[in-house]
């Protein structure tokens, strides 16, 4: 099997406020979760019929990152899609957007919390110190 999961490490994992459902007439799917990796996301989404096609769906943030689909996996009926970059510092939002017509609708948006946890760069250029820094404090999106 190739290698699907983003390197470095798991910085965390967003589940939904709400139950994250899309449901038009060329796809029906509900986003599960997103894992927020060092250098990269991954979209967990279940499709209603299995062996349906693929959401076509569009991460957004309040930044404006743009985010590259780099691969796509569909196992019975969950489709995993990678995505990069990783959310940048300070990203307070991250919303799963479907691109199934013009308007791309949000499906859900989840609150992304603070990242206290460096990524695999940042452990190198500061000699894996025993404690991490102190996070930054900043207002509630």
């Amino acid at each position: 099997m190739r290698e699907l999961i983003p390197s470095g490490s798991l910085r965390g994992l967003l589940l939904p406020p709400t139950f994250g459902s899309h449901v038009t007439e060329s796809s029906e799917f509900t986003v599960l979760s997103v894992e927020i990796w060092a250098t990269g996301l991954v979209v967990n989404i279940h499709m209603e019929t299995e062996g349906g096609p693929q959401p076509n769906i569009i991460l957004q943030d309040h930044f404006g990152t743009e985010y590259t689909l780099q691969d796509s996996a569909v196992l019975g009926s969950r489709n995993l899609q990678v995505f990069t970059p990783s959310v940048p510092p300070g990203t307070r939002s991250l919303t799963v957007r479907s691109a199934d017509d013009a308007e791309a609708r949000p499906v859900v948006t989840f609150a992304v919390p603070l990242m206290s946890v460096p990524d695999d760069t940042d452990e190198a250029d500061s000699g894996g110190g025993d404690f991490p820094e102190e996070p930054e404090l900043r207002r509630p999106a």
